[in-house]
C-alpha cells in the first residue's frame, strides 16, 4: 500500500511550537479562551498549507487604477467537523476558508470494556459533497475510528474530489487505521504527530480531551 501523504507543522521551527505547547502545558489549559484561540490558531496555519495544494484558475479583477489577473480557488472545500471538539479547529480553518460550505457530525466514543470502545454518531448536518474537495476537522486523530466513521457517513452522501483530514495532534495508529480503512484515500494535516497511543487510547504526549478542555467536563 502506498504511504499517506502527511503534512506535520511542528516539523519545522516556527510559531506553531508556541501554541501547540500552550495547548499541552497543564499550567496553561485551564484557560479555556486562551485554550480554544491556540487550536483556532492551528487551524489557521494548517488552512493555509493546506491551500498551497488546491487548484487555482486565473480571475480577472478591477483594481482602483487597472485590472489584474490573479489565482483564485477552482472550487471551494466543504468543512466537515465532528462535534464538540472539532469547534474552535473548524473556525480556524473556517477563518481562511472564509467562502466555503460547512457541515458537522455528532459523534463520541461509547465504552463497552473498560479498555475498548464503539464510535456512535447521534447528529449530522452534511452539504452536498459529490465531486467536492473535504476537510474533515477533528483536534485529536487518535484511534482513526472516529474519522472512518465520519468518513463511511460522508461516502453516502456522493464522492469527494478529494479528502483532506486536519488534526491538531494525530498518532501513527490513527492516520495508519484511516489511510487503510476509509471509503476515499485522504491526505493528512497535523500540527503535530505523537508517539504512541496508551491504553485508554489517548495520545501520547499529547493533551488530553480537547472538548473538556475547549468547553468544560461532559456527564
Amino acid at each position: 500500500m502506498i504511504a499517506p501523504s502527511v503534512f506535520i507543522l511542528n516539523s519545522t521551527p516556527s510559531v506553531a511550537s508556541g501554541f501547540l505547547a500552550d495547548l499541552r502545558n497543564t499550567e496553561r489549559q485551564t484557560d479555556r479562551l486562551r485554550f480554544r484561540r491556540n487550536v483556532e490558531r492551528v487551524g489557521e496555519l494548517l488552512a493555509y498549507e493546506l491551500s498551497k495544494t488546491l487548484p487555482y484558475a486565473p480571475q480577472t479583477i478591477t483594481t482602483p487604477l487597472d485590472q489584474l489577473t490573479v489565482d483564485a480557488l477552482a472550487r471551494q472545500p466543504v468543512l466537515i467537523s465532528v462535534l464538540r471538539a472539532g469547534l474552535p479547529l473548524h473556525q480556524g480553518v473556517l477563518n481562511y476558508f472564509d467562502r466555503a460550505d460547512s457541515g458537522f457530525i455528532g459523534a463520541f466514543r461509547q465504552p463497552t470494556t473498560e479498555n475498548d470502545f464503539t464510535i456512535e454518531a447521534s447528529y449530522q448536518a452534511l452539504p452536498p459533497v459529490d465531486g467536492r474537495p473535504i476537510v474533515l476537522i477533528d483536534p485529536m486523530l487518535a484511534t482513526g475510528r472516529t474519522l472512518v466513521h465520519a468518513l463511511n457517513l460522508i461516502a453516502q452522501h456522493g464522492t469527494p474530489s478529494a479528502v483532506h483530514v486536519v488534526a491538531v495532534m494525530g498518532s501513527p495508529e490513527g492516520v495508519a487505521r484511516v489511510h487503510q480503512n476509509a471509503p476515499f484515500p485522504c491526505s493528512f494535516w497535523l500540527g503535530a504527530q505523537d508517539s504512541h497511543l496508551n491504553e485508554k487510547f489517548y495520545i501520547v504526549p499529547g493533551l488530553g480531551d480537547a472538548g473538556d478542555l475547549a468547553f468544560g467536563p461532559k456527564l
